[in-house]
């Protein structure tokens, strides 16, 4: 059994309440809190002597030391060799670096294929690149109804002139889980030299991630959405980042290939934090463990979602292939309304668009507000799914 109240004392912001109300961090696919090993680690270096890396003294051999040492525990935690993996200030930032890198090998002959299920910043920096280049996109919709992309249509999508693919793993809007080695498979069949690129920034925090099992070329995700600090993280096959040209200044390293995209002085805090966020994932029995302990945690939410009437779930309606992330509207209830309400109970929830431009304009939910999204992650409770499943209900039939 997951022991959940153990895996809470890790967590300081669990405990602070406001107005006799304890707080239910229902907000995770924003950003989940920070856990005690995360902090322990980043507060260990900035106390014990900071330095830049690659000097002769004490501190910045330790900082090299726990550089190392962090770009290895990623790695593992992916699947991959330390020397593939690059810290970077956020996942946007890498991407947008990758994507201005991967532009000078696009000609305008080439097509970028991309979902309309995807958070934007796996989204603007590709289509950006496309207006650069003058490259084609081209799109994998997806079905409204059960919130998954439209693997049946790849056939006419891909081709011999599908230079990219850029998909998501896990939606931040709707939480569906899509099937990324499939989608890989097929790119690389209609075109070997293909490159897959996937965000990987909702699937790290609730599935095992393994870049090899997915199949793909490069990968990124964000640690500040497993429990750790504000960084991003970026995994990238040896002999592609080897060969990609990256923009930098000229002092900075070029091996391993990955490090070259550490643009200027990282955070070796952040990079503490990582490691410590991961030491704690480990420490609770790993992400398969986690996982399943959300899987109950999801299909109670979701057999409540579904009962409330006047609600209209968006998304698969399972727990199957898909994360605990729950987006939802209401009847006669502007989300963000519906959102405040919730606040006004300490029930941290998120509304709107979520940046996942593209999702909230194929459901028609634009100008209305978007969605009210519920996320969980492993240090809520049934009690915590109870009280916010009541207070959404409450809401739901006010005045009626």
């Amino acid at each position: 059994m997951f022991d959940v109240e153990a895996a809470r004392a890790q967590f300081p912001a669990l405990g602070i309440s406001d107005g006799g109300y304890a707080r239910v961090y229902l907000d995770a696919p924003g950003g989940t809190q920070v856990c005690e090993r995360a902090v322990e680690r980043m507060c260990a270096y900035i106390r014990s002597g900071t330095a830049n890396d690659g000097g002769a003294f004490a501190t910045s051999i330790a900082t090299d030391r726990l550089s190392t040492e962090a770009h290895a525990r990623v790695a593992a935690f992916l699947g991959a060799d330390a020397g593939e993996v690059a810290f970077g200030p956020n996942m946007t930032s890498l991407t947008f670096a990758l994507s201005r890198s991967l532009a000078t090998r696009f000609g305008p002959a080439d097509e970028i294929v991309l979902t309309r299920l995807d958070h934007d910043a796996n989204v603007a920096p590709w289509l950006r690149v496309a207006e650069d280049r003058g490259l084609a996109v081209r799109w994998i919709d997806f079905d409204p109804d059960s919130g998954r992309l439209r693997l049946d249509t790849l056939g006419e999508i891909l081709s011999e002139r599908t230079a990219l693919v850029a998909v998501g793993h896990a939606s931040n809007a709707l939480g569906t889980v899509n099937d990324v080695a499939a989608i890989a498979a097929a790119a690389k069949d209609a075109n070997p030299a293909a490159l897959v690129y996937v965000d990987a920034v909702q699937s790290v925090p609730h599935l095992p991630v393994d870049v090899t099992a997915l199949g793909c070329d490069l990968l990124v995700a964000s640690p500040y959405k497993f429990f750790g600090p504000h960084q991003g993280v970026m995994w990238g096959r040896e002999a592609l980042l080897d060969e990609l040209p990256a923009y930098k200044v000229r002092p900075s390293p070029t091996t391993p290939p990955a490090r070259k995209w550490e643009t200027g002085t990282p955070s070796y805090e952040g990079q503490a934090g990582t490691l410590g966020a991961i030491e704690h994932i480990e420490a609770f029995g790993g992400m398969a463990t986690l996982a399943a302990y959300e899987r109950d945690l999801g299909e109670r939410l979701l057999d409540g979602l579904l009962a409330i009437p006047g609600l209209w779930l968006w998304g698969p309606d399972t727990m199957d292939d898909r994360v605990p992330t729950f987006a939802f509207t209401l009847n006669g209830r502007e989300p963000r309304a519906v959102a405040e309400r919730l606040a006004a109970e300490n029930i941290f929830v998120w509304s709107g668009s979520f940046y996942a431009v593209e999702v909230v304009e194929r459901l028609g939910l634009s100008n209305s507000g978007g969605l009210v999204r519920v996320g969980l992650c492993h240090y809520n409770t049934i009690e915590e799914v109870d009280r916010v499943l009541d207070a959404i209900e409450r809401i739901a039939t006010e005045g009626r």
